[in-house]
């Protein structure tokens, strides 16, 4: 599935250094749209999410990103239903946050809640082996080391294949691979807000893709008038396309995920495959910002 499809044209990035690890299209799809409002039960449109999903894969996006925690359950349940048996698509989950209600997100890194988790997303998913499990936050309350350990546990037992983190620091990271190979880090970055660039830099040197989640937001840089506004226009593309291309140039392990529940406006975040940004635009751009 890699080698075809319009994501195919982002290029490609590889999930860890082993013989068995993934290479995935540098475009990949968010899975946490697809629930209810808040991020909390199921869709209004489920035969919407479904197809999403399956419009995603024919477009050549091989690299699915979800959780436990969005919806709960509901992401991973309606992944299953639109893609199983998975041929061709790496499917990456997260635990480590506990839902209460819409909107609210709380840390959980037991060692034995994590365990619980990656069991319900095997069932949930239908694998045997989730290929990329993520350490969706770091719980103050728990040691990185514990929580690690026990994911590194679990991938020696086979039930995950390898291991990324979402929201963390370099310092973090650093303690992570003194237990297991990090493979991804999934932290919040885009065009208008870069405060991760130590992270994404360490990644790129260490080989770690780098996986931005709100990946299109542009701020007040899309503005009637401004830099990302122009050369939009110039481009014949949507201020959301370039901050993708954006995205795509500024590092190769970078691994946008944008979401969305529209099939017209995955189509729209695809195409951003297709926008190439010169030298200057890309420095303009970035000093924009």
């Amino acid at each position: 599935m890699s080698a075809h499809g319009v994501a195919g044209r982002a290029g490609t990035v590889r999930l860890g250094s082993g013989p068995g690890s993934p290479t995935v299209n540098r475009l990949g799809y968010g899975a946490m749209q697809i629930t209810g409002d808040g991020v909390w039960g199921p869709p209004a449109d489920r035969d919407g999410a479904i197809a999403v999903l399956r419009r995603a894969v024919e477009l050549g996006v091989d690299f699915v990103d979800t959780a436990d925690s969005y919806g709960p359950y509901v992401s991973e349940e309606l992944i299953r239903e639109a893609l199983h048996p998975y041929d061709g698509v790496t499917i990456a989950t997260k635990g480590g946050l506990l839902r209460t209600g819409p909107r609210e997100w709380h840390p959980c890194g037991r060692p034995e809640y994590l365990r619980q988790e990656v069991e319900m997303s095997l069932r949930r998913l239908g694998l045997e082996q989730i290929p990329l499990y993520q350490l969706h936050r770091v719980d103050p309350l728990v040691p990185l080391e514990d929580s690690v350990g026990e994911l590194a546990a679990l991938q020696k037992e086979g039930k995950i294949a390898a291991i990324g983190l979402s929201e963390v620091d370099v310092p973090q990271i650093q303690a992570a691979q003194a237990i297991a190979e990090i493979v991804s880090v999934q932290n919040r970055f885009n065009l208008a807000d870069r405060v991760h660039e130590a992270v994404l830099n360490h990644c790129e040197a260490a080989g770690i893709a780098f996986i931005p989640w709100y990946p299109v937001a542009t701020g007040a840089l899309a503005r009637p008038g401004g830099v990302l506004d122009e050369f939009a226009r110039s481009h014949g593309a949507t201020p959301a396309q370039l901050a993708l291309a954006w995205l795509l140039r500024r590092s190769p392990v970078m691994l946008p995920i944008p979401g969305t529940k529209s099939v017209a406006h995955l189509e729209e975040n695809v195409a951003a495959v297709d926008v190439t940004l010169s030298d200057e635009e890309f420095t303009r751009l970035s000093a924009a910002a």
